[in-house]
């Protein structure tokens, strides 16, 4: 048993992994200047949930390691005591990567879709009995957390490009060193970290020639930049494209090696991802037919394109999309599977959507709808401590949309669309500031 505390524990994955090392055995302390649900209410429901605030009291010197959360600052108190001690300090992936020596690594990557293609890889692995580690960005139907750590000598990993730590600048996916992995797509993302689109492709250059010896990877083939970076690496790879599919009433259809297979997924991305994690399972040893009956009843990741009404071909979806190239491959989903008038709503929330160099790349983003609103309340910018931005600039920069920045304005026109029978597409990583949509 190992002594382990966790400065910012109320993180997405961070409290996930504290909850999953305490059932491991080990003895588990947290902190945190903020907690919200669901984080708040598993961290109590698991008797983790540790006094708000900073506390440097809290460190002692029989700590074994201090596992440092990305929302903590290089000042915080709590890690300065840490140091002072000469405490064992890991970002989480540092920590990760350690757990997982010895172990099969397999790690999904890209700019986008690398959250549903993890699920899918523990979707089938799941149905097929198939025992195995993983740590994934969001909560996935059928697995209580988001983080497993034991003695499975397999471990599913969503890899992001994103910062280790404040004290560790280097990209997460960066610790894993892969035996098997996924690029799904490069699009510029996190600005605010990567300043300029040739730092961001950097990362993922450095990223595949990370895998270990013999180590491979899939990448989707009429991604361009992907096209450039793979002539750059000595790492074995393989590209895959997009499946033959069509589709229905139910989802969707792909044909495979002269047979077609029923989905309830929607949308070419989707199933470009899905042959990926294909690829992939038959590595694992699960094979065509096989991984076609295990995944037939996936329905996505949490938050994920995730149907939250369907009545006679009237459906509503929500997305957690919130870079350029998501919003414009959700947007064209939901409009190429469903007959109909799409009204989409992206709400403006994080660093990068709410920077004025990052915006312009939203540009024609969400075309493929008939009505498209951007939404952000003025306060965003003060809670994040950022410029201030016009709304005839962001106009300009995507286009053909309509700007509200009234909670109320947008729960009316929403909530008339839904009653006129309209599709409707909500796409954020925040909550549209806690809007009131009626859908029945």
């Amino acid at each position: 048993m190992k002594r382990i505390h966790l400065i910012a524990i109320g993180g997405a994955i961070m409290h996930n992994l504290a909850i999953a090392l305490k059932r491991k055995g080990h003895h588990v302390t947290g902190s945190d200047d903020a907690i919200y649900d669901p984080a708040k209410t598993n961290l109590k429901e698991n008797d983790l949930l540790p006094q708000i605030g900073w506390n440097e009291d809290v460190i002692t010197s029989d700590i074994d390691v201090v596992i440092l959360g990305m929302h903590a600052r290089k000042d915080n108190p709590e890690l300065l005591k840490a140091k002072h001690l000469g405490l064992k300090i890991m970002s989480f992936p540092e920590f990760i990567a350690a757990e997982s020596i010895g172990k099969k690594r397999v790690v999904i990557a890209g700019s986008h879709g690398k959250t549903t293609t993890t699920a899918m890889i523990m979707f089938v692995l799941s149905n097929m009995n198939v025992d195995f580690d993983y740590l994934v960005g969001s909560s996935i139907n059928g697995f209580e957390l988001s983080v497993k750590i034991s003695d499975e000598p397999l471990i599913i990993i969503e890899g992001d490009e994103y910062l280790s730590s404040p004290l560790d600048l280097r990209s997460k996916f960066l610790w894993y060193n892969p035996h098997i992995s996924i690029i799904t797509g490069v699009a510029y993302d996190h600005i605010n970290v990567f300043p300029t689109f040739d730092l961001y492709l950097d990362t993922f250059q450095k990223y595949m020639n990370s895998h270990v010896t013999k180590g491979h990877f899939f990448w989707y083939k009429n991604d361009v930049h992907l096209q450039k970076l793979v002539q750059e690496t000595t790492t074995l790879n393989r590209a895959y494209d997009t499946p033959e599919y069509k589709n229905t009433p139910d989802g969707s259809e792909i044909f495979h090696e002269g047979s077609w297979y029923p989905l309830k997924i929607v949308g070419k991305h989707n199933l470009e991802n899905l042959h990926a994690a294909q690829l992939v399972c038959a590595e694992l040893g699960i094979y065509g037919r096989e991984f076609y009956a295990a995944i037939s009843n996936f329905t996505g990741a949490g938050k994920r394109m995730e149907k939250i009404f369907d009545k006679n071909g009237h459906v509503v979806y929500r997305d957690f999309a919130h870079s350029p190239s998501k919003l414009k491959a959700t947007t064209d989903a939901i409009k190429e599977s469903y007959n109909g008038t799409l009204l989409a709503v992206f709400e403006l929330h994080t660093f990068s959507s709410l920077t004025r160099e990052f915006i312009p790349l939203y540009k024609n983003a969400m075309d493929a709808a008939d009505h498209a609103i951007v939404f952000y309340n003025d306060a965003v910018f003060e809670h994040k401590k950022m410029e201030y931005i016009e709304s005839s600039f962001v106009k300009k920069c995507f286009g053909a949309v309509s700007i509200i920045n009234s909670k109320i304005e947008l729960e009316k026109i929403v909530n008339r669309s839904f009653e006129n029978g309209d599709n409707i597409l909500l796409m954020s990583s925040g909550t549209f500031q806690k809007a009131s949509f009626h859908f029945y």
